[in-house]
């Protein structure tokens, strides 16, 4: 019978987990015990760190709901969610390139035409996205869905709102036949992520700035194409060098050209200056 020491209780553990029905699953475990084993003899982890380390992930799923993912977040600042993206999402250079989904994503949000304005009265300067989507042959993509949301002018999500019980700047818009879409919004500001959590407890020990530069998100998801999950950053936004998520790339930053009031991209007018961004979705199709 082998009785457990400091030697070898890393390959007992394995051992174990290796009996996992699914081989997926032995390979996942047995590799997370040796990376674990390693962490913990590399740094001599002491009981009482490992103990907060548990209250840590304790006090994180506890803030997770279904508006709240506070253990994405911890993912997202880590580097995680980013690598993983990475690793799962190897497009051709013609794709949209993928970047995180972060914490604050919901699967009902309202139905809206071309050019409906998601912001439905919201305070801010008047936003237009619109160009089309394709494929990567540079065909359209007709009736392609756009799931749209962002945090409103002061950096909010409605999660983060304990009077806001309803969605609020979200729409899934429809592309039109010729693949060409228009979203109706308000500009973005660049925010911190939320801070009253475990995970702004933990930042709040680093030098690491905690802001994201303005952005709105898209998720993009239609049969024979890879799904798309990505942002539209405005060129210019603080922080587009320091995302503390990492989710910046240059080709997801985008110029948000000022206008006068007058007319507007959707084929309406306006009376105030609003913005316009200008950008074109290309999906990967699937084998």
């Amino acid at each position: 019978m082998a009785f457990v020491n400091e030697d070898n209780i890393t390959d007992l553990a394995q051992q174990r987990w290796n009996t996992a029905r699914s081989p997926r699953l032995a390979e996942l475990m047995t590799a997370l015990v040796r990376h674990l084993h390693d962490f913990a003899r590399e740094v001599r982890l002491t009981e009482s760190e490992w103990a907060a380390a548990i209250e840590w992930l304790t006090a994180t799923g506890q803030l997770s709901d279904d508006k709240r993912q506070e253990f994405i977040l911890a993912s997202d600042v880590l580097g995680l969610s980013m690598l993983v993206v990475q690793l799962n999402n190897r497009f051709s250079d013609k794709a949209t390139p993928a970047t995180v989904l972060g914490p604050f994503h919901i699967d009902d949000s309202p139905a809206a035409e071309f050019g409906d304005d998601m912001a439905d009265g919201l305070p801010g300067t008047p936003l237009f996205i619109t160009g089309t989507v394709t494929g990567t042959d540079g065909n359209p993509v007709p009736g392609a869905v756009l799931d749209v949301w962002q945090a409103d002018a002061e950096g909010y999500y409605e999660a983060q709102l304990a009077e806001v019980d309803e969605a609020r700047l979200r729409a899934k818009y429809r592309a039109r036949d010729d693949g060409t879409y228009c979203v109706r919004t308000i500009a973005p500001r660049g925010y911190s992520i939320p801070m009253d959590g475990p995970v702004g407890d933990l930042i709040r020990n680093t030098g690491i700035s905690h802001f994201r530069p303005a952005h709105v998100h898209f998720l993009l998801d239609e049969p024979g194409y890879a799904t798309l999950i990505t942002h539209l950053f405005q060129e210019g936004a603080d922080y587009l060098d320091s995302d503390i998520v990492f989710g910046t790339k240059d080709a997801l930053v985008v110029p948000f050209t000022e206008h006068e009031a007058g007319p507007t991209p959707d084929g309406g007018t306006i009376d105030r200056p609003y913005l316009h961004a200008r950008f074109d979705f290309v999906l990967e199709r699937l084998p």
